[in-house]
Formats: structure tokens, C-alpha cells, sequence
């Protein structure tokens, strides 16, 4: 969850990282902190709150130096303050390194050092490793940082330097990611592309238990057994461009307009109409593996865990599979069964989601065929599963998904119609879901045209303090969904459920002027959903409903309508989720809320 960037080069090292530490606030942090070397010193700064804070503190110092790195925190041992802050030193300041993820046998380590006679200044587990490096030294930075992290149980993203040997950074990873960015006499290493892509777009992905060693002129990277690795120069899919703001006051409202072109791209010579048939070249030499599956294992966290439940809807309605969908934190400490036949997909739109590689590691080792549906490519869930599918996306700067649910849920679309043809679909039904999807994205173009009127609606209704979201069927995520956005980014409690579940308990809540938002297109269970409209209605609720452009029966029942065109029942969702996003970005603007770095939030779990 938290940044890391490091630079090594000719260039002035506090420039590049400080630019690289403001790409990365999207991640989500509560402190920052600097370290340079200069004239063959370490030179430290951290600070709580914002970068801007970091930087004031910085003033002129740290101008000389051409090797650092620098780190946004977001707390999980010990409070958010200066001495919790990244970067941690040793007690001789010697060393200094920045952590991404948890260091979970840190308690022991500590005791061990303390017994030694070390004194730690922090409560968090990284501090223990620096020590621990510091201890190892006889030398070599790489070999002491090789043998540290031999004694380490956890996850690691790290970047050490050591004023022993002044022009050299060791990173290294395991479970936390680290890219390489590789430029002319210079390398920059960072948790996530975005720092990187101003520099250069040749990366090296570092995989788990590696470490290299960096210098202005060379690289090169071992196992942490100190077996050599040789590593590939890949080209970054990402432009400037698509991370900077452009016209739009918050990421989130960017990337909710870009949904037109984001499924555009997802969508992107993955149709056939002409004859019928979905191309998925990222599955295709397991593809008669998928057809005879026997079982579905969806898992995933958050957002993305809605997009697996709309899945589930898909796949057993398409293609006629079983389907589960498992929240990732729970599935990696049960006892799940697989047997043979079972195909367990992970979707993340990071690819690097802590619980979601644990659950996709478990499973797999278990022997289920494991395919990732993931945006960032290179990441760890895309090299790990057998197969998978990109989003093609483009990068998610907001915390709070948008434009990675909605291609998440055409990906599933797409895989459900491929394995659907493949097991007994007709001709017929594939070419009209076919033909359905590619007319989505001009269909969110005409949605995303009511924005002023959501605004509008959403501004009578802030102040109320309990929202309940309903739907049915294929819609019944999207009221999870668009409960979830309004309450993480606006604050505002909400509730999502399927409507029928609101008489067994939840309608006792319901009051004069509490909103209600209905996810009712027309569909086969639209009589059911009016039925529950009615309900509400009659205990003095205000009805919010998102339905069929034209329906005029809804008009007459609903307080405030929204609507879509009409589509296929089992595409709906990509239509439907449309206003609830927007109804929660009005609703945090309207109050004030930092939309793209929500409180407590990170845009990338990276941690447990």
C-alpha cells in the first residue's frame, strides 16, 4: 500500500524522487520521507501529512546528491509521525532503506537485536530490518541484504543504501512490487509504474526473491540465495499523458468519462461479429481445459469482489457452470476444496492485491487451473496464473475504482459468451450479446450525459445521513457496488442488498425522506423490483431509481429517475453502475471530500 521510489543516476536525485513520491499519492498515505546521499552522507527527512509538507520541510537542502529513495507510508505498525515515517536508519545512520509490506516475525527479530544492546526509535516492524542489515554487514550491502531478509517471514517491496558504499541502491521484493526503470546511465526503481513513466518506458519487473544491484552504470540481479538471474527489458503499455488530469478537477471524475474509451479498448479485437465468437488470445492455449471445467471459483476484494459476483450471474447463466465467489481474505485460511475440474479467477486491477495472491497461491497449489483478470500488466497475478486476460484499462489513479470495474465486468462478459459457445450457446444468443457489447460504449455516452441532473438530485440529498441501495438478479452487485462508492469516497453510510431481502429486517429502517435507490431496469424480475418499489413508498421513503430509457410506469412511482438505454439483461451492469458512480462523486465534491485519496484508503492493498 505504500510508494517507494529510488533513483540512481547523474541527475539530482531529490528532484526525481519528490516528483516520483507526488505520482504515487494515489496509493493513499498518512507520511513521507527522503533520503540522499551526499558527499558520501546520508541525508534523512521525513514528515507526516502531505508531500507538500515533506517538501517545505526539505526547503534547499538534499540539492547535490544523485543516488536516494523516498516513500509514502500508510500506517500499519505504529501511529502516523515522523519517527514512524520511512526512511528507517540504523542507530549509526549508516543505513537507511524504505519498506513496502509486513515484516510479521519482526516482534522475535526485535527482541533478538534489542538483547544485543540495539535501541529502536519507532514502533514498526521495518526499523527491525534495517538493524538487521546493519548487523549482517561485513563489506557487501547486497550480501548483508541477502542474509536479512534469509531470517525475514512477510512481505517485502525494499530500497537499502549504505554510506559504506555510496553510489550503489539494493532493492529487492517478495510479495510487495518493485519495478526497474532502466534510462541512460540512470535507474529509477519504484512500487508502481507511474513514477517511472516520465523517465523511461523500459522497465525490468522484479519477481519474488529477487535482489539487484543497482548503480549509475550497472545492474544486476540474484535470488536471494545469491543465484544470478538473468532479467528481460520490457516496454511499459503507459503514457504520461494518461496520468495527468487534463481538464478534469479530480482523477475519479477522468476516469469515469473515460469509460466510453476504456471499454472501447478492452473490447478492442476481442469481437468477432461476423461470426459470432469472442477472441481471448490470453487464455486460448487453455481453452478446452476451460470448456470441460467442471466448477468456477471466483475470488477477489472489494470492488473488484462485485465484479466477481456479476461473474457468477454470467458464467452460470452463459455458460452453464457452477460458480462461487470467494472474498480472497476469507478463501486463503479455509480449507477450500478443489477438485479436479475446478478453475479459480482472480480479478484485480493491480494484479498485486495482498489477499488475492495468497488465496490464488493456495488454490493453486491445490492443483485448480488459476487465470487472472487483471489491468497492470507485468504484475504478480498476471505472471503467476496459467492464463489470463488484460483489461487494457489504462491506469486507475482514483482509489475508488471505476473504469477498472466496468472493464472487469466486460472481460467477464466476454469470457462467459467464449466458454457459453463453446458448451451450448446458439449462434444466435452469442451474436446478440455480441453485438449488445459493442454498442456499450456509446451507450455510456449517454448516460454519462445526466452527470448535471445527478448532481442536482444527489445535492437535495446529502444531508441524510443512511442511504439503502436494491437490486435484483444481474443488478444485485451494482447495489453493493454503488453503495460501496458513495460511503468510501462521501462518507455517507450505505447499505446495498437485493430487494427482496429488504422485508426480511432492513425495512424497519426505512423513514419518511431516507434514500432509496432502486437499480430497476426492465428485465425478467422488473415486476418484482416495482413490487419493492411500492414498499418503500408506502413507509414515506424517497425513491432513486436507475431504469429503462422510456419507462414511463417507473416515473409515476419514483421520486428521481436515471436512465439507460436499452441493452441484453445480462449487460445491464455495465450501464447501471454509471449513475451510482457519479451520484457518489457529486455527493463527495458536494461535501467537500477529497475524492481521489479518500481517508483511511489506498488504491493498491499491497498488505494484510
Amino acid at each position: 500500500m505504500c510508494g517507494i521510489i529510488g533513483y540512481v543516476g547523474r541527475s539530482a536525485a531529490r528532484d526525481v524522487l519528490i516528483e516520483g513520491l507526488k505520482r504515487l499519492e494515489y496509493r493513499g498515505y498518512d507520511s513521507a520521507g527522503i533520503a540522499v546521499m551526499e558527499d558520501g552522507n546520508l541525508e534523512v527527512c521525513k514528515a507526516p501529512g502531505r508531500i507538500t509538507v515533506l517538501e517545505s520541510k526539505l526547503d534547499g537542502s538534499m540539492t547535490r546528491g544523485t543516488i536516494g529513495i523516498a516513500h509514502t507510508r500508510w500506517a500499519t505498525h505504529g501511529e502516523p509521525n515522523e519517527v514512524n515515517a520511512h526512511p528507517h536508519c540504523d542507530e549509526t545512520g549508516c543505513f537507511t532503506l524504505v519498506h513496502n509490506g509486513i515484516i510479521e516475525n519482526y516482534a522475535a527479530l526485535r527482541q533478538v537485536l534489542e538483547n544485543k544492546g540495539h535501541q529502536f526509535a519507532s514502533q514498526t516492524d521495518t526499523e527491525v530490518l534495517v538493524h538487521l542489515i546493519a548487523t549482517l554487514y561485513d563489506g557487501d550491502i547486497e550480501d548483508a541484504v541477502r542474509a536479512a531478509l534469509r531470517e525475514v517471514q512477510g512481505t517485502y517491496g525494499i530500497a537499502v543504501l549504505c554510506e559504506h558504499e555510496p553510489g550503489r541502491m539494493v532493492v529487492a521484493r517478495k510479495g510487495s512490487p518493485l519495478i526497474v526503470g532502466v534510462g541512460t546511465d540512470e535507474y529509477i526503481v519504484a512500487s508502481d509504474a507511474s513514477a517511472i513513466v516520465q523517465h523511461t518506458k523500459q522497465v525490468i519487473y522484479l519477481g519474488d526473491g529477487e535482489v539487484a544491484s543497482l548503480t549509475a552504470n550497472s545492474f544486476h540481479t540474484t535470488t536471494i540465495d545469491n543465484a544470478p538471474v538473468t532479467k528481460q527489458i520490457e516496454a511499459l503499455e503507459m503514457d504520461i499523458e494518461e496520468i495527468e488530469l487534463g481538464d478534469y478537477e479530480h482523477f475519479m471524475l477522468k476516469e469515469i468519462f473515460e469509460q466510453p474509451q476504456s471499454l472501447a479498448n478492452t473490447l478492442r479485437g476481442r469481437i468477432d461479429l461476423r461470426n459470432g465468437q469472442v477472441i481471448l488470445g490470453g487464455i486460448a492455449d487453455r481453452a478446452q481445459d476451460l470448456v470441460s471445467a467442471k466448477r468456477v471459483i471466483l475470488t477477489a476484494c472489494g470492488t473488484a469482489w462485485h465484479a466477481g459476483l456479476v461473474g457468477e450471474y454470467l458464467i452460470e447463466h452463459l455458460a452453464r457452470l457452477p460458480v462461487e465467489v470467494e472474498y480472497a481474505s476469507e478463501l486463503r485460511y479455509r480449507n477450500p476444496i478443489i477438485e479436479p475440474g475446478t478453475v479459480v479467477i482472480a480479478l484485480s486491477q493491480s494484479g498485486e492485491t495482498a489477499d488475492t495472491l495468497a488465496a490464488l497461491a493456495e488454490t493453486k497449489l491445490r492443483g485448480a487451473l488459476t487465470l487472472g483478470i487483471v489491468n497492470a500488466v507485468g504484475s504478480t497475478i498476471a505472471r503467476q496464473t496459467d492464463a489470463g486476460v488484460y483489461l487494457h484499462a489504462g491506469p486507475e489513479i482514483g482509489v475508488a475504482s471505476t473504469k477498472a470495474f466496468t472493464s472487469q465486468l466486460a472481460v467477464l462478459s466476454l469470457l462467459s459468451i467464449f466458454l457459453g459457445r463453446r458448451r451450448h450457446m446458439p449462434a444466435s444468443i452469442a451474436a446478440e450479446l455480441l453485438e449488445g457489447l459493442a454498442a456499450i460504449p456509446e451507450q455510456i455516452e449517454q448516460v454519462l450525459d445526466q452527470s448535471r441532473e445527478i448532481r442536482e438530485v444527489t445535492g437535495e440529498l446529502i444531508d441524510e445521513g443512511n442511504w439503502l441501495f436494491l437490486g435484483r438478479g444481474y443488478n444485485y452487485p451494482i447495489a453493493l457496488e454503488g453503495a460501496l462508492k458513495l460511503k468510501e469516497i462521501s462518507y455517507i453510510h450505505a447499505e446495498g442488498m437485493p430487494a427482496a431481502e429488504m422485508k426480511h429486517g432492513p425495512i424497519a429502517l426505512i423513514r419518511d425522506g431516507m434514500p432509496v435507490v432502486f437499480i430497476a431496469p426492465q428485465g425478467t424480475q422488473y415486476d418484482k423490483v416495482i413490487s419493492n418499489i411500492e414498499e418503500v413508498r408506502s413507509r414515506g421513503g424517497r425513491v432513486i431509481a436507475v431504469a429503462t430509457r422510456g419507462d414511463k410506469n417507473i416515473v409515476k412511482l419514483a421520486d428521481h429517475c436515471f436512465f439507460i438505454p436499452e441493452c441484453p439483461e445480462p449487460l445491464q451492469p455495465l450501464l447501471t453502475v454509471i449513475p451510482l458512480q457519479l451520484l457518489a462523486y457529486h455527493a463527495a465534491t458536494l461535501r467537500g471530500c477529497n475524492v481521489d485519496k479518500p481517508r483511511n484508503l489506498a488504491k493498491s492493498v499491497t498488505v494484510e
